[in-house]
């Protein structure tokens, strides 16, 4: 389930990406995570600047500072796997219509890119993924990465809202893959959007 509000971090200074990441490197993050998310939601005035309740606000900065957390717990064994994919949402291509080439294939639930749009992210993503080594599938919605674990990847990175990170979290205790996830800095239907900066240091 996606959030039933909709946020844009595009606006909200770098500085409040380093400070997540700072706050994720704390032994005794999970002890105080409410505690650095209404800090960090009254620093950079989260609310008022997205335009959603302060509550909102710190859930949302809250599942930043856990997906954080479990990109730092994982990475030392992410980095030994061999045979990994990338989960791209289809909602960040750059058009939602015929002009996007990306052709669906059904047997995966999945797009392909066919690279139609130079400043699309996915097809920037896709290509920087594909240049060392990766599968990529581009997901109509979270439900599709069920196929997509039947292929034994031991590796996996997610760009999704921080909600849907948290719920393919359990669902990959139930296997032995490693995963990273990168959230997305504006969620929605359509046009939503990630850091290309960030998915490069996770890849």
């Amino acid at each position: 389930m996606p959030y039933k509000f909709n946020f844009d971090l595009s606006r909200i200074s770098r500085s409040f990406f380093r400070d997540v990441a700072r706050f994720s490197h704390e032994k005794s993050i999970h002890r105080n995570m409410g505690k650095k998310a209404r800090y960090l939601v009254k620093k950079f005035r989260i609310d008022k600047i997205i335009g959603i309740p302060v509550s909102d606000a710190i859930r949302l900065v809250e599942d930043m500072l856990d997906t954080c957390v479990l990109n730092l717990s994982m990475r030392d064994d992410f980095n030994e796997t061999k045979h990994r994919a990338l989960l791209l949402p289809h909602c960040s291509r750059k058009y939602m219509d015929s002009r996007c080439k990306a052709k669906f294939d059904p047997r995966m639930s999945s797009y392909h890119c066919n690279q139609c749009s130079k400043d699309c992210l996915v097809n920037r993503a896709t290509s920087l993924a594909e240049e060392r080594g990766y599968d990529v599938y581009v997901l109509p919605g979270g439900s599709c990465v069920r196929k997509v674990l039947r292929k034994k990847y031991d590796g996996l990175v997610g760009i999704a809202c921080t909600e849907e990170i948290g719920l393919a979290k359990k669902l990959l205790r139930l296997t032995r893959i490693k995963a990273q996830g990168v959230p997305l800095i504006k969620n929605g239907c359509s046009h939503t959007k990630f850091k290309m900066e960030t998915l490069r240091k996770v890849l």
